[in-house]
């Protein structure tokens, strides 16, 4: 398990740095090397270390140690085929941490940015009625019978395609540059981050690699069954691919914007679920 751990910082880190890559070339700029992330953990690793005098210590250094741990875990559920529940609670444990993230230093920016973790929450109801809707049409919510099922009756991304919206719309939320990516906006700074630096904004980057894959896998997984473990690599590489051409030509959305569509994908998923309802 430690060298899927491993593999996913480093291929979570790789994927961030091409999406920083691809977004510059569409935006006609040159752009980092794609192996940039990776070099800023490593500097971010030896650089001097050290807590604010306003940050609350325990919160500052757990948040990053709880980061790592949920999405690790959420790797290990992904890789034996485990309950899709689990990650649904392990996503829910990380509007958790992005708000005791931004609380943890005292900054004003990091609370700033740790006020819209809270409104960007509406995307955890989308992602609740896309598991639902996945359970009616599976029977199911552990990811080896949903592969099983796939493997039977077709790829969800083709007989379920609003779902598949609707879930593509909460990864995009999650990726580096997103328009959703409130927290973050370039008026906070580094939003719930802006404080934390050396080892622990290393650690923070690492979390955030193991989630950026995690979170793909999981996608391709849902909707185009089971690979082997290089194809979903790849697979997961494309679907970020997409995401990167999205976020080089849409502006970030004002947190009410951003919570506006995701209503309406909210309306999206339920229409389509009475509509299956109906049919069933």
């Amino acid at each position: 398990m430690l060298l899927y751990i491993l593999f996913a910082v480093l291929a979570g880190l790789l994927f961030h740095g091409i999406h920083r890559k691809v977004i510059a070339r569409i935006q006609i700029r040159p752009g980092p090397p794609i192996w940039q992330e990776i070099l800023h953990v490593l500097k971010f690793s030896f650089k001097q270390t050290w807590i604010p005098k306003t940050a609350s210590h325990i919160l500052y250094v757990s948040i990053v140690i709880a980061v790592i741990a949920i999405w690790s875990g959420a790797l290990y559920v992904l890789i034996t085929g485990g309950s899709l529940l689990i990650i649904f609670g392990v996503y829910l444990l990380h509007k958790i941490t992005e708000h005791g993230l931004g609380l943890s230093s005292g900054s004003p920016y990091g609370k700033f940015g740790a006020i819209r973790s809270v409104i960007s929450a509406a995307s955890e109801i989308p992602l609740l009625a896309s598991i639902a809707v996945i359970y009616l049409i599976t029977g199911s919510l552990m990811i080896s019978d949903i592969q099983s099922y796939q493997a039977s009756n077709g790829v969800l991304l083709l007989t379920a395609f609003p779902i598949a919206i609707a879930m593509y719309v909460i990864v995009l939320s999650k990726v580096p540059y997103s328009p959703f990516g409130i927290i973050e906006a370039k008026e906070l700074v580094s939003g719930n981050k802006t404080e934390h630096f050396g080892v622990w904004r290393a650690g923070l980057e690492v979390g955030f690699a193991i989630k950026t894959f995690v979170l793909l896998a999981t996608f391709i997984t849902l909707f185009i069954g089971a690979m082997p473990f290089w194809l979903l690599v790849l697979a997961s590489l494309i679907l970020l691919l997409t995401m990167s051409f999205i976020c080089a030509i849409t502006p970030m959305l004002s947190p009410y914007d951003a919570v506006t569509i995701q209503i309406g994908v909210i309306i999206l998923v339920i229409i389509y679920a009475v509509i299956l309802g109906v049919i069933g």
